[in-house]
């Protein structure tokens, strides 16, 4: 396959803010030549030169000319859905990671994850699909992140934690060594987390206490 054919054709599923930088972390790796977005605000035609082309649902009818594409949504759920469909529709899901990061080789990263400026993960570390490693975020060795997991700008993670399935860690929070993060956990902005945390919860504070259960 050619140079300018599929292998260097990428859709952007999510056209919002973390789609924007999404988009900028795959023209910095310089491995497409052609990079659009699909969105469901039907207003958008054109979001920082990329062209919006279609909606979300939209993955299929282009697979074909887009063989890459790379889920950027916020929601941790129905990103990883999408990622999974595509994969089960042939659709290659890359890893994108921005130049300036700092990644051990001895790292296992899962794919439709995203690494962005200024991050840091340590070595042994296993990062499943579908993840955000957000801005200048730092993961020490040996932790295990599951499958769609938000790490947010500013959190410190110590080594040889584990952090379940779509959990969300909010900008600013820590969590020390030795920690379990259950699934689908929430750390508010801030936290420090000293013990470990079941699922479906939210927690916040210093240190980090359960405030409500979650569905």
């Amino acid at each position: 396959m050619s140079v300018g054919d599929n292998m260097s054709k990428i859709m952007i599923l999510g056209a919002g803010g973390h789609g924007k930088v999404v988009a900028e972390i795959a023209k910095l790796m310089n491995k497409w030549d052609e990079i659009v977005f699909l969105d469901d605000n039907k207003s958008l035609h054109e979001v920082n030169s990329y062209k919006v082309i279609g909606t979300l649902s939209d993955y299929l009818i282009y697979k074909d000319r887009y063989q890459y594409a790379f889920v950027a949504i916020g929601d941790n759920k129905l990103r990883l859905k999408l990622i999974k469909n595509m994969m089960k529709n042939g659709i290659s899901i890359p890893i994108l990671r921005h130049p300036f990061t700092s990644i051990s080789d001895n790292c296992k990263i899962g794919q439709g994850t995203v690494i962005m400026a200024g991050s840091i993960i340590n070595t042994n570390s296993i990062i499943g699909k579908g993840c955000i490693i957000n801005t200048s975020s730092s993961i020490d060795h040996d932790c295990i992140l599951e499958d769609g997991v938000h790490v947010s700008p500013g959190v410190h993670i110590g080594g040889t934690v584990h952090i379940g399935k779509f959990s969300w860690i909010c900008i600013g929070s820590s969590i020390i060594n030795n920690i379990t993060v259950g699934n689908n956990v929430v750390v508010a902005s801030g936290s420090t987390v000293t013990k470990n945390v079941p699922d479906n919860v939210m927690i916040a504070g210093v240190p980090a206490l359960i405030k409500k259960c979650l569905e």
